[in-house]
């Protein structure tokens, strides 16, 4: 095992040859098969994976699930944490091991053809952006990005890189009421939506989040911790036994508090039914206190508003209300006859009738009053079983089949996630956001506060390479 980063890496160096890598970077067999979506290039054909972040709440389900078909090798582990690498490395005793990202691509690019993302949310987009600048296939965690300048920077790379094969780590999205969701209200079957409302339970009093406030700085760094390494882009700070392992997501700095955790889970079905929703054009959130200098608030109501010009949308405006710590809607808002009892929802209102979602699958049809069961719906496709991390595999491989959800997408999904958990640091305020200008246009110091982040020398992103003919953001 490696014990840590390579210490006579150049980090000068790797800099600029991630923000220079072209198709090729290692890996030229995958160059040459760019029109094809790329092809295992490891000499017994198989697809040599790199996991980072390999245990954790959701590492070890993604590495184990992509290690489980047949056409994977999982070539390397990388893990800030000692203990966790070791863990896995008894899984996969011939991978290459380290604890610095940027260590396993400029020392060992040349052995993995794609690359799972399961860290915390802060360390999303440099990692996964590195991943892409080398030409690598990529599975990475929800919501995307933390940042909402990071979802501009994804698609400059995805528009320089169209033959790497992406996905977001919604899962839930291979279930059949979720697919059938998607072709409901993609095909009008309930008429005209008017609007939509998701709500779940997080954030609770649990493991994963820290509503105490209080901070706890502990000088003694547990032995087996890379803290720097953990911290990543964030400013340099103590040690708190608070936060890692999996407290971070309440932090501001770190993690997008409960929506941040389930709001891909709760969206995608809308995004994906709707092309037309691009882009929000507004956002307000509603909660008691301005979220802080350290901490998420909650509870939190969040209203997101499209401009939309399409029949299949009853107005102008499409609003997609969000409700965490297990608030919600009453049936009237819903038009529906009961309260609904499941604490995880996704919900669409249409001029004919409503859908209800339950997060893992369960679809619902109200009209009049009456329910029906979804996926009893006459006219709906067959929904063969899908296994969705071997349908990432399977696309990296060139094997066509399909693919919930590429990045192109779940930039769009993350978008009004991102939105909404920082509009909690101006309550009640509508702030009118243009993601071209990455600026709420009508709120300055929001735009300087909530759209970019100071990125720790060494760790920040990299930029697209100037013969992309890419301008980056900010």
């Amino acid at each position: 095992m490696k014990p840590a980063a390579n210490p006579a890496l150049n980090r000068r160096q790797f800099l600029h040859a991630t923000a220079t890598a072209t198709a090729g970077v290692g890996l030229a067999s995958l160059a040459s098969l760019g029109s094809s979506r790329g092809a295992a290039a490891s000499p017994n054909g198989k697809l040599r994976v790199l996991s980072i972040g390999v245990v954790g709440a959701i590492g070890i389900a993604d590495r184990l699930n992509v290690a489980s078909h047949p056409a994977v090798e999982i070539s390397g582990l990388c893990d800030v944490d000692a203990n966790a690498l070791a863990q896995a490395a008894t899984d996969h005793p011939h991978a290459f091991t380290c604890r610095d990202y940027r260590d396993a691509f400029a020392t060992h690019a040349g052995k993995f053809d794609a690359v799972i993302v399961a860290v915390p949310d802060h360390s999303h987009a440099p990692i996964l952006l590195t991943a892409l600048a080398h030409d690598k296939h990529v599975y990475g965690q929800k919501p995307l990005v933390h940042q909402l300048a990071e979802l501009v920077m994804v698609e400059q790379a995805l528009q320089a890189k169209p033959h790497l094969v992406t996905q977001l780590g919604n899962q839930r999205m291979a279930k059949p009421g979720r697919r059938a969701a998607v072709e409901i209200l993609r095909h009008g079957q309930l008429g005209k939506a008017i609007e939509a409302y998701c709500w779940f339970n997080s954030p609770n009093v649990n493991e994963y989040f820290n509503h105490q406030k209080i901070l706890r700085p502990n000088p003694v760094v547990p032995p087996h911790l890379a803290w720097d390494l953990w911290l990543g882009p964030c400013a340099a700070m103590p040690y708190h036994e608070l936060l890692v392992p999996l407290r971070w997501r309440s932090w501001w700095d770190f993690g997008g508090n409960g929506l941040g955790d389930w709001g891909c889970h709760v969206l995608d079905v809308i995004l994906l039914a709707y092309d037309e929703l691009s882009s929000p054009v507004a956002v307000s959130t509603t909660c008691a206190e301005p979220a802080g200098k350290y901490f998420h608030v909650n509870p939190c109501k969040s209203t997101v508003i499209y401009q939309v010009n399409s029949a299949r949308f009853a107005g102008q405006t499409f609003p997609i209300h969000l409700y965490d710590s297990n608030q919600r809607p009453s049936p009237q808002q819903l038009r529906l006859p009961e309260a609904i009892a499941d604490n995880t929802m996704t919900v669409v209102v249409c001029e004919h009738g409503t859908l209800t979602l339950e997060v893992e699958g369960r679809l619902r049809i109200w009209r009049d009053g009456k329910m029906e069961e979804g996926l009893q719906l006459p006219g709906l496709p067959e929904f063969e079983p899908l296994n969705h991390w071997h349908a990432w595999v399977d696309n990296c491989i060139g094997k066509k089949t399909a693919l919930l959800t590429p990045f192109k997408d779940a930039v769009r999904i993350t978008e009004p996630v991102l939105l909404a958990v920082k509009a909690s640091r101006f309550p009640g305020q509508q702030l009118l956001w243009d993601k071209a200008k990455l600026a709420f246009t009508n709120h300055p110091l929001a735009t300087q506060t909530l759209v970019h982040r100071d990125y720790r020398d060494g760790f920040g992103p990299p930029r697209p390479a100037p013969s992309a003919g890419l301008t980056p953001p900010g």
